[in-house]
Parts: structure tokens; C-alpha cells; sequence
């Protein structure tokens, strides 16, 4: 009889997916409801949604699975954090519809925050899955190409591409011809959205060589992906 080799058990690999899960979900539900802006030296006034802070996180969450645990274990908190909006998504829908009991004031302002359009809930949801697969995929093949070495190269090339990917599906699935926003400046958000998450996968570097390193070492792994089976939509190992 054989048997089949045990799996490794990780101490810390169910809490980085309920990390990225949660930033997931905050930069969904908490950040795109509000538009800021700031006062930075040389660019003046810049206006941005505050979504921008949390989204870039959940990338170098992506990072830091794929590059130790490899790719069909980052696959896997990539469908759930997949589910997580799904099934948050829904629910604000169900609860923005409701009705409102007598005297309560405050419709207008829940539908605000979490009232998002069909278009935009599924726009969201498509270019998240594509944008994260790719980031993942491209930090794997990095990694055995480079034999581990240069991480920041695989981190930074991998959100851009990510990024871009996602940026370049979701804006124009949310709002091309929409009217919220004018057709002739989607590629000038696109393009500051873009360049504001890539600076802060480049800002969040030297946190993650920190993480990546602890993980390694109290995992003791260190994964390649030599011979995985890069299907995005299997499940197994």
C-alpha cells in the first residue's frame, strides 16, 4: 500500500488569508464611498478615492503568499477573498434594499456608502479576480527565473502588471459611457489610480522583505513553483 506524503502544516498561512480577506473587503466597502484629496508638495491639490489606501495592501499580501507558499496555495485565498466580495456584495444590496423603518433619516446616506451600482459591483469583481491571478502568476515565474533572488523585482513587476491589468478592466467596465464619469478623462483617473497603487506596492518594500523573511523562517518554506499547475480556476495543490 502507499501512501500519500503528508502536507505541510503552516503555522501562519490561514492568518495571512484572513489579512488579505479583510483588506480586501475594506478596500470594497470602507474606501470607495469617500473621494479626499491632499496637498502634496510639487502636485498641488490631488483628489483620489480613499479605496486607493487599501487596495495596493491586498497585492502586497498576494506577494507575500505566492512567494512563500507558492502559487496554488495564493490561488486559494484568492478565491476566497473571490467569495468574500461576492457574498458582501450581495448583502449590502439585500440591506440597502430594505426598507427604511419610520423616522429613521439616514437611507440617503447608507445607499452612499454602500448602495454600489450592478455595473460597478461586477466590474470590481472581475477586475480584482483577473488583476490578482496575474499578479500572482507573474511573481511565481519570476521567482524560478530569477532563482529567488532580486525580490523587489518580483514584487514591483508583478503589481505592475497586476495593477494595470486590473485598472485597465475595471474603470472602463464601471463607468465607460456611464456618465459618472466623462469618457474623455477615464484614462487620466486610470492612470493616476495606476500610478498611486504602484507607489504604494513600492512604499510597502521594505515591510514586505521583512515579512517574507520571518515567514520563511518560521514556515521553513520557501516554495518554487517548478511543476505547478497554473489553471487558474483548480483548486487543488
Amino acid at each position: 500500500m502507499t501512501t500519500r506524503a503528508a502536507r505541510p502544516a503552516y503555522r501562519y498561512y490561514d492568518l495571512v488569508m484572513a489579512a488579505f480577506v479583510a483588506v480586501l473587503l475594506c478596500s470594497n466597502l470602507v474606501g470607495p464611498a469617500k473621494i479626499a484629496q491632499l496637498d502634496l508638495p510639487l502636485l498641488g491639490a490631488v483628489s483620489f478615492g480613499a479605496g486607493i489606501l487599501f487596495f495596493p495592501i491586498s497585492y502586497v499580501f498576494g506577494d507575500i503568499l505566492t512567494e512563500v507558499y507558492g502559487y496554488a496555495r495564493a490561488r486559494k485565498v484568492i478565491w476566497a477573498g473571490f467569495g468574500a466580495l461576492i457574498f458582501a456584495s450581495f448583502m449590502a444590496a439585500v440591506v440597502v434594499a430594505l426598507p427604511p423603518a419610520p423616522g429613521w433619516q439616514n437611507q440617503a446616506a447608507y445607499e452612499i456608502a454602500f448602495g454600489s451600482t450592478w455595473r460597478i459591483a461586477l466590474a470590481s469583481l472581475i477586475a480584482f479576480l483577473c488583476g490578482e491571478f496575474v499578479n500572482s502568476y507573474v511573481l511565481a515565474k519570476m521567482k524560478v527565473a530569477t532563482a529567488g533572488r532580486w525580490l523587489w523585482t518580483r514584487t514591483i513587476g508583478s503589481t505592475i502588471l497586476g495593477e494595470g491589468v486590473d485598472s485597465a478592466l475595471f474603470y472602463p467596465l464601471a463607468f465607460y459611457g456611464g456618465g459618472l464619469i466623462p469618457s474623455e478623462l477615464l484614462p487620466k483617473v486610470m492612470l493616476a489610480q495606476f500610478i498611486g497603487k504602484v507607489c504604494v506596492e513600492i512604499l510597502f518594500t521594505p515591510l514586505t522583505y521583512r515579512i517574507v523573511a520571518a515567514l520563511k523562517r518560521a514556515e521553513r518554506e520557501d516554495y518554487y513553483d517548478r511543476r505547478t499547475d497554473f489553471n487558474p480556476f483548480k483548486l487543488g495543490g
